[in-house]
């Protein structure tokens, strides 16, 4: 197989049905799809295993402990042996052509090996894109270059990467954490790689009232640790500075969550200065934050 779907899941088998179906409409079947259950306490596995018994691809299913999407996303990505992985959630669906169209930008990207993966676009279920269209259709360039300084990271994409490149850089996982922004992970592997970037929608997202798009900042509070360390990643010296300001700021709002005084947040920062001029507005909105929960 060509391509791995990989969808992390928990508690979703109302949902999932739908996935598999526009999986079972693809008109390319060059892949697999690899669920991991993330500790569900529904019928997940049992609609899985129906669901393996009627596919017309085939369906692998792991089950682990509950520990968070990125935990999930880990422990599948360790057992994938195809080049590409495709993580889709398990809320969403995709379009009919959407395999067909990551073979093809693969078989003419396949031997770059500048290039870590391919950025799709998302839509809604009205066929509205998420967010804006690339600038220039297989713009090739970093997720830093294209998505953060080009003020793109409002709207979800769609990223199929190679596989090794996933396996390169990790999911960083902190004990009791069980959230984590993927893009923590996007950013590092942008300092070595470069995407493709197509003006092309493969990915149709559904925003649950209780998925992780629509309570990001409760879940960021509840993983101040994982948090605090993304923010150090967008402080770096390529990213604009407002987006450095930014995850200045957001240090010293998690940094205090996670229960560490400004002054060892000081100590441990690799840009003490931007840290330091960024405190009292973090403390104001440490407080905001904390008094609102």
């Amino acid at each position: 197989m060509m391509i791995t779907v990989l969808t992390p899941t928990f508690n979703r088998e109302g949902v999932l049905r739908s996935l598999w179906d526009s999986l079972q409409k693809q008109t390319v079947k060059d892949f697999e799809w690899l669920v991991v259950d993330d500790g569900s306490t529904d019928g997940t596995k049992n609609l899985i295993t129906q669901l393996q018994e009627k596919s017309d691809f085939p369906i692998r299913y792991i089950y682990k402990s509950n520990g968070g999407k990125h935990t999930a996303l880990n422990v599948g990505i360790q057992t994938i042996c195809s080049e590409l992985t495709f993580i889709v959630d398990s809320d969403d669906c995709v379009t009919d052509d959407a395999v067909e169209s990551i073979l093809k930008i693969h078989k003419k990207y396949r031997s770059q090996n500048n290039i870590c993966g391919y950025a799709f676009l998302r839509a809604f279920p009205d066929g509205k894109v998420n967010g804006k269209k690339f600038d220039v259709d297989e713009k090739i360039g970093s997720y830093i270059d294209v998505r953060v300084n080009g003020d793109d990271t409002g709207a979800d994409k769609a990223e199929v990467f190679k596989t090794h490149c996933l396996k390169e850089f990790p999911f960083p996982e902190y004990p009791n954490e069980k959230f984590l922004g993927e893009d923590l992970v996007w950013v590092r592997m942008a300092r070595k790689y470069e995407m493709v970037h197509i003006n092309k929608a493969i990915y149709v997202g559904n925003y649950l009232e209780d998925g992780l798009t629509n309570n990001r900042r409760k879940h960021n509070i509840a993983s101040p640790v994982g948090c605090m360390h993304r923010a150090e990643e967008f402080m770096e010296s390529d990213l604009k500075t407002r987006y450095r300001i930014k995850g200045g700021l957001q240090y010293i709002v998690y940094g205090r969550f996670a229960g560490v005084k400004v002054v060892n947040l000081i100590r441990k920062s690799r840009h003490k200065i931007l840290a330091t001029v960024c405190i009292p507005g973090g403390l104001l909105l440490y407080a905001r934050w904390n008094k609102a929960q």
